[in-house]
């Protein structure tokens, strides 16, 4: 396996330190370690890498990070700032003569008007000042010529059109099915790379992205999917590796793996099976130099309460042994998805402090709760994430889901201010007749989006997916996102 040495040319430093215990709930659970408490972790205070950096640039964007921030949360006294050096500067030199024009302020920030202001009116932000990253999904990597040839030149292709786009990150799918494409000594290759998942296809797809992510001059983020091993057909088969497979068949493991009528899931009610994921994202970011690391929207796949019902049930029963209060069966799956996300957390920091831990949630609170995700715990302590990033799939006509609101709504979570917030938008959906043809009464929906998202202070972008940043649906709409973009 291909081993990668940190270059600390495109990092910049990190002041590390340890923090008291972070209280989950208030509960035990006995038999399965205190997952309702986490332990002590070591922390990153300035966690986030340069975006848009590469080998030279990396290492000069914390400067321009520092000050965008305070561009974005201080505007008025950067403002101040930097008028009375200018004054000061005019003074000196005896020039200071006031005109009609002077008088004229320039706007704060980049405020979003309304749902009709022209987005040629938006001033545009800096590459080095926001995420913009772009999806890549494990259905864009896949040719259909196999081989270690036709998987470059078409992740080379993935590289240039997103950076052509605007794009300074890459979210890439590497763990879609509890495998990898990447050799792991906790799961098999994916089919994605071997045809037939536990194929070695001979070469190291991952080590390749990483690097000629990074040669572009962006940041790449692992994407892992932690609990989905097989949605419905998908992959065809299983190899006889995988964890899956071979927990299925060994005394007392049987309900480590989990089945719905659509899919195979492995079960974070086991402390076992949470230890395993950890370390195997532990193992991505050892090996490699990633520059995050991200789950998505996939944790309890169902609000079946058979579906881990032998589980929940042997939990009750050590509950009642040890004389302890069980949790129900909701708080109890909350706890198992915290404990999962906060271990991790601490892998990942354990490994490289400076590699960023984040995660994609739904952006319906209600859909997030019925899954497990305990959003409002992850955005109020340390020790959870380093960013949050809601999939805001919606429009401004979307009655459930009002975009304007609800992203105001996420931003309030964010009590712990060392969390980023990132909004994910919808390409996929510009110019097509989903949400009633909501999406086909304007070319400029997204990119009004990302303006109510500066508006609010957001940190940055996401855009689903790769595919959609260049086809003919989506052309007129991506051509108005990259004006505020640019």
């Amino acid at each position: 396996m291909a081993t990668h040495t940190a270059n600390k040319n495109h990092r910049y430093s990190q002041k590390i330190k340890s923090i008291p215990p972070v209280l989950v709930m208030c509960r035990s659970i006995p038999g399965q370690g205190c997952i309702g408490i986490e332990q002590p972790v070591i922390m990153v205070q300035e966690f986030r890498p340069a975006v848009n950096a590469g080998m030279e640039g990396r290492s000069a964007m914390r400067k321009r990070r520092i000050l965008w921030n305070i561009r974005l949360r201080h505007p008025r006294l950067l403002a101040a700032g930097l008028l009375a050096g200018a004054v000061a500067i005019t003074m000196v030199s005896g020039i200071l003569h006031p005109t009609k024009e002077e008088e004229k302020l320039p706007a704060e920030n980049n405020s979003f008007q309304s749902e009709s202001s022209s987005t040629e009116k938006i001033e545009t932000v800096s590459v080095d000042e926001e995420m913009r990253a772009v999806w890549v999904p494990f259905m864009s990597l896949q040719t259909e010529e196999k081989g270690e040839k036709a998987f470059q030149e078409n992740f080379d292709k993935i590289v240039q059109t997103s950076a052509e786009k605007g794009m300074n990150t890459l979210i890439v799918h590497v763990r879609p099915f509890g495998d990898a494409l990447y050799p792991s000594e906790y799961f098999p290759w994916s089919h994605v790379v071997g045809g037939t998942q536990g194929v070695n296809p001979g070469y190291d797809p991952l080590e390749y992205m990483v690097e000629a992510t990074h040669k572009a001059g962006m940041e790449f983020h692992a994407w892992v999917n932690p609990l989905r091993v097989q949605s419905q057909k998908t992959p065809s088969t299983l190899s006889e590796d995988n964890p899956a497979q071979k927990w299925s068949k060994e005394e007392g493991k049987e309900n480590w793996v989990l089945k719905t009528d659509s899919g195979t899931y492995y079960n974070p009610g086991v402390e076992e099976v949470r230890s395993y994921i950890a370390e195997g994202v532990a193992e991505i970011v050892r090996n490699y130099e990633v520059d995050g690391v991200q789950f998505d929207d996939y944790f309890y796949p169902t609000q079946d309460t058979g579906f881990d019902k032998s589980t929940y049930e042997a939990y009750c029963k050590e509950a009642e042994k040890g004389g302890y209060a069980s949790l129900s069966q909701s708080e109890w799956r909350t706890a198992n998805i915290n404990a999962l996300v906060s271990l991790v957390y601490q892998k990942i920091k354990a490994e490289k402090p400076e590699v960023v831990f984040g995660i994609s949630p739904q952006g319906n609170l209600s859909n997030n709760k019925a899954m497990g995700a305990d959003v409002a715990t992850w955005c109020a302590a340390k020790g959870y994430v380093d960013y949050i990033c809601p999939q805001m799939y919606v429009n401004f006509e979307n009655d459930t889901l009002p975009f304007t609101e609800t992203i105001a709504t996420w931003k309030s979570l964010l009590l712990e201010d060392s969390i980023q917030f990132y909004i994910g938008l919808a390409v996929y959906k510009a110019g097509s007749d989903v949400d009633d043809g909501t999406w086909e009464k304007s070319d400029d929906i997204i990119a009004k989006q990302v303006m109510a998202g500066r508006d609010i202070d957001c940190d940055g972008f996401m855009f689903y997916s790769y595919d959609y940043l260049d086809t003919e649906q989506t052309q007129k709409e991506m051509e108005n996102v990259m004006k505020v973009l640019q």
